[in-house]
């Protein structure tokens, strides 16, 4: 596989041109031009797909884009590019079973394939959405390893002011907000019986490389992930290839983030979904990563729980999860908040779309991850029991209940309601749920138990 010495002179010595001239000239001729290729076609009456020749076909889409393409390096205006070879290559190399944690919560993660009977690996919390402060952040993490016990791995929150200050990107704030969270968080899985689950977004309040290397030192391991991302579409900085640079030299596990944006460059969802089979590849061989995650997101909606987004989930997962062995998540970000029947209904949704099509599954996004405050355990608790209610689910039956869940809230995705705050639905004396909330957790759970969610408890 090619290494990361030879990958820096890439950046620095491949093909020159502007990043406009990238996203107009290559990047967008390029996807159009194999959409119609391999006749990959959107099918909206169908969400989750159930058909296997599309799905190798994007897949192949996905390996000729990256081959053509490449990866923009914005810092110095060069592609780093691939060959077929050393994409196959990379492909037969990659890993398949990486283990992310320690002591009895180390565990490893294994690929799936689409209405497998392996377990989805549930990495859930908050994804990365903002807390107000330390105080709250230490009693969600607290909440996550006692009350979600299919967590396989906790996603934390960004912490959003420091003793009252707000935290700004590269200043010295950031990096004590980095630092205090890795501290705390490790403090809080421990006080809630969990020591060794693995944190797999380090550090969620990190913006800057500077910031992501100096809080690893404050409570992180080797064996938790280093979410590392890419840019939309198809690009890096030297910031992303500093960090991937520490966390190999560090002996981490690397999580390869991408997030195609449905209705920009990538165009409709099959642009999306060929644009994510790229990234996977792109996972392996330029991060260096120990699995993919990666959430579509449509570009005006800021969610995935949108029909087409999910079509384009789908399409994407079947293709990357019957033609490849390195494991990935689908990430997704849902329009309603906590406390709501449409924040669950939505969560059920794209959950079940996730692991009938063949992926592990990051949860934590409601209220779109934009409301600081609106999270609570009850959301990522849903999207664990989903999942592992839908294990060995055939992709017919899946679409069936993908398409009964859309009925009841896609026509309320521009004005999804905000929902209740943790601390409005959260009891922080009691470390439970109100009661309002959990008879609403109750109902909704019933409804999905009558479409066919077979609940483990």
């Amino acid at each position: 596989m090619v290494n990361l010495i030879e990958i820096i002179d890439r950046a620095l010595e491949g093909p020159f041109t502007s990043e406009k001239d990238f996203d107009l000239n290559i990047f967008v001729p390029k996807l159009r031009e194999l959409i119609k290729k391999y006749e990959i076609k959107y099918d909206p009456e169908n969400p989750l797909s159930c058909d296997d020749d599309l799905a190798d076909r994007v897949f192949k889409a996905g390996i000729d884009l990256f081959a053509n393409v490449g990866i923009y390096c914005v810092d110095t205006e060069r592609i780093i590019k691939f060959t077929e070879e050393e994409i196959l290559e990379g492909l037969a190399e990659a890993t398949s079973r990486p283990v992310f944690g320690e002591g009895s919560d180390a565990k490893a993660l294994v690929a799936r394939k689409p209405e497998s009977d392996i377990d989805p690996w549930c990495f859930i919390g908050a994804g990365g959405a903002a807390v107000s402060n330390e105080t709250l952040f230490e009693s969600i993490l607290e909440a996550y390893a006692s009350f979600l016990p299919l967590a396989d791995s906790i996603t934390t929150p960004t912490i959003k002011y420091i003793e009252g200050r707000l935290v700004r990107t590269k200043s010295p704030l950031e990096i004590l907000a980095c630092m205090r969270s890795s501290t705390l968080a490790r403090s809080a899985l421990r006080k809630g019986g969990r020591a060794g689950l693995p944190i797999m977004n380090a550090i969620a309040s990190a913006g800057s490389d500077t910031a992501k290397i100096a809080g690893s030192q404050f409570g992180l391991r080797p064996t938790d992930g280093w979410l590392i991302g890419t840019i939309a579409e198809m690009k890096i900085n030297f910031e992303r290839l500093n960090e991937i640079a520490f966390v190999m030299n560090l002996g981490g596990h690397i999580v390869a983030e991408s997030a195609p944006i449905l209705g920009g460059y990538c165009g409709g969802p099959e642009g999306t979904a060929v644009t994510n089979v790229a990234y996977h590849l792109n996972s392996i061989l330029l991060m260096k990563g120990s699995c993919q995650l990666t959430f579509p997101i449509h570009v005006n909606h800021g969610c995935t729980s949108d029909r087409a987004v999910i079509w384009a989930n789908s399409a994407s997962a079947q293709a990357i999860s019957r033609n490849s062995h390195f494991p990935f998540f689908i990430l997704n970000y849902v329009a309603a908040g906590p406390m709501t029947e449409m924040c669950l209904y939505e969560i059920a949704a794209v959950v079940i779309n996730a692991v009938v099509s063949g992926a592990s599954i990051e949860f934590g996004g409601v209220a779109k991850a934009v409301e600081v405050d609106h999270f609570t355990p009850m959301e990522p608790k849903w999207a664990s029991e989903i999942a592992h209610g839908v294990i060995g689910m055939t992709r017919s039956q899946g679409n069936e209940i993908v398409k009964k869940l859309l009925a009841k809230y896609e026509d309320d995705i521009p004005n999804a309601p905000n929902g209740k705050t943790y601390e409005q639905c959260w009891n922080m004396k009691t470390k439970q749920p109100i009661l309002e909330y959990k008879q609403l957790y109750k109902k909704i759970k019933a409804e999905l138990g009558e479409l066919g969610v077979r609940f483990k408890f």
